[in-house]
């Protein structure tokens, strides 16, 4: 979408969260308003109310909004000095306090709009006049509750969720895709598919269970194969480390809020919520020559981040995840072509699981950061030209850097056109500063390495939530927890069921046998229900024949085929990971 498209959007959204809060303030006039902004497809605003307010309201909210709409509401902004700003919602705690806020934060004013009879502190931007609104082309979502500045300490919040779009076309599209995403929620298919439970005995940790293991293993198997084929050698850190290393890193300036801590001999260690750190010590163990570079040092590291509780989310939003990382040690002089070593492989892998439109940005120097302007300008220059050499569209995603260098971002887009930011390459010249690597190069002298740092997938625990409702359910038959189910017509056939089983068993085909007592249509319904690539029906012309009928999970019934011929074709599809 062009910049001009989304900015105007950006306006409609943050202007109907105002009308709604206008429409609010009617029912509830001494309502506490905290936070709304415009956010990814509408807009959300938190409240203070004097009751709990229920679903049932959205659509009386929705009336008001289309009425203020149609009344063609000015939007005027004006700046307010601090004391007549604190004044002005001295009744309002929330509104004080991000005054207050904003005069810490160095702020030399404070920014106002007024609609009508509503004045809210707010920076914009909003639209001039509600005649920019298609009153057709927003709908109110859900209520749900929001700690105050996101934090469990504060009170809980009643915040309102909307949805906002150019065209009545445009909303009836998303709502569509939106009911389509609810019948793919990972959540729901993985207690239905017994892949993952969460429990209060450990709030944002997950609980794997032997399906899901299957499932997450032939991930990180393909994932190890990729990698050791592209020259990666694995290794594993410590997840315990002293607290001094995250200071040194300068993960401390940046994550020590997120992170857990624990005393061992009165000393402070932390839980890594990064693995960069550990491969930095694995790599200054011994000298290194000019002549080993690249070293390419994969880990598959278990970190740790305390998120609050109010952002967890199923698998997409946990507190403890396994992260890609690998980390490249290189030369300067091959920076660049390691780096389109790592887009090329990064994009092949997207691939397979047939996420085939890759969105690509750069995000360039955060506010925050370590390293001097020169070095984040000619690490930004490098992207821009690797991108350029390997003709891949990108747009710049300004002051969104890792805090030691520029990356390269991956939005993927799933099997209903939903994006999900998944692998990250960044470029760092900071940190084999801070730590002081070193290599030697071939007339004697000792030079600095650079490192890239990226990610494939992500967090695995994320990525198979996204396959999960990326295919619905329904694995390939590389990735599937069960291959195929073999269903006997009755009982007297479990003992050929057992010989076929046995047969797929030692050709590694994933393979169970159902052999309960219950009619063979119940037991189909139960096979697809659980979404299995093969079931293979054996009664008497099978066994007769040494051959299975099968059933294909999409295809429908194959009709009756030799054991070993089936074997050859599913082994096929495998290894194709078709």
């Amino acid at each position: 979408m062009p910049k001009k498209e989304e900015l105007q959007l950006e306006k409609i959204r943050h202007s109907i969260s105002h009308l709604m809060s206008m429409a609010i303030m009617k029912i509830y006039p001494d309502a506490g308003l905290g936070v709304g902004p415009a956010i990814e497809n509408g807009f959300y605003q938190d409240y203070d109310l004097p009751e709990s307010i229920s679903p049932e309201l959205l659509p009386k909210l929705e009336k008001q909004i289309k009425k203020m709409i149609q009344q063609d509401i000015k939007f005027e902004q004006h700046n307010m000095s601090f004391d007549k700003a604190l004044k002005l919602y001295k009744k309002d705690p929330y509104k004080s306090e991000m005054i207050k806020d904003l005069k810490k934060a160095g702020e030399k004013k404070v920014s106002f709009y007024k609609s009508d009879w509503f004045e809210n502190l707010c920076k914009g931007p909003h639209v001039k006049s509600t005649k920019e609104i298609n009153p057709n082309a927003f709908k109110l979502t859900k209520v749900a509750g929001a700690y105050w500045k996101g934090d469990e300490k504060n009170k809980m919040l009643q915040r309102i969720y909307g949805v906002a779009f150019k065209t009545e076309k445009d909303l009836k599209e998303y709502l569509k895709q939106q009911k389509e995403a609810g019948k793919r929620d990972h959540r729901r298919l993985g207690k239905e598919l017994d892949l993952f439970s969460f429990h209060n005995e450990g709030h944002g940790f997950v609980f794997w269970h032997p399906k899901g293991m299957i499932l997450r293993e032939a991930l990180m198997e393909f994932y190890n194969k990729k990698h050791k084929d592209a020259g990666y050698q694995t290794i594993s850190t410590p997840i315990l480390l002293s607290e001094e290393l995250w200071h040194k890193s300068g993960h401390w300036d940046n994550y020590k809020d997120s992170m857990y801590f624990t005393k061992i001999d009165k000393k402070t260690y932390a839980i890594k919520p990064m693995n960069c750190p550990g491969c930095i010590i694995t790599y200054n163990v011994h000298p290194r020559s000019y002549r080993e570079f690249p070293i390419k040092l994969s880990e598959l590291g278990e970190v740790h981040r305390h998120e609050p509780s109010g952002t967890l989310h199923g698998l997409f939003r946990v507190r403890a995840f396994r992260q890609d990382d690998s980390h490249i040690f290189t030369r300067e002089d091959q920076v660049e072509e390691e780096i389109k070593k790592v887009v090329t492989l990064t994009l092949n892998v997207y691939k397979v699981f047939h996420f085939q439109n890759v969105d690509i940005e750069i995000s360039t120097r955060p506010k925050k950061s370590i390293g001097s302007k020169a070095t984040w300008d000619k690490s930004e220059k490098i992207m821009k030209e690797v991108l350029k050499d390997l003709k891949l569209d990108y747009k710049i995603n300004h002051g969104d850097g890792a805090f030691y260098g520029p990356k390269i971002d991956f939005h993927i887009k799933d099997s209903i056109e939903r994006s999900w930011q998944c692998g990250t390459t960044q470029l760092d010249f900071s940190m084999p500063e801070r730590f002081d690597l070193k290599y030697t190069d071939k007339d004697g002298s000792l030079k600095q390495p650079v490192m890239i740092h990226r990610t494939i997938l992500g967090s695995i625990q994320r990525f198979v939530g996204i396959l999960i409702e990326h295919y619905a359910g329904a694995f390939p038959v590389w990735l599937a927890p069960v291959q195929a189910q073999i269903i006997p017509v009755g009982q007297k056939f479990n003992k050929y069921g057992q010989e076929v089983k046995k047969q797929l068993q030692e050709e590694n085909i994933r393979i169970e046998l159902n052999d309960q007592d219950e009619t063979l249509g119940k037991k189909i319904r139960e096979g697809e229900l659980q979404k299995i690539p093969y079931l293979l029906i054996v009664g008497q012309k099978e066994q007769k024949a040494k051959a299975v009928a099968v059933r294909n999970r999409k295809k429908g019934d194959l009709g009756p085929v030799k054991i070993n011929k089936f074997i050859e074709k599913i082994k096929q599809e495998i290894e194709e990971k078709k």
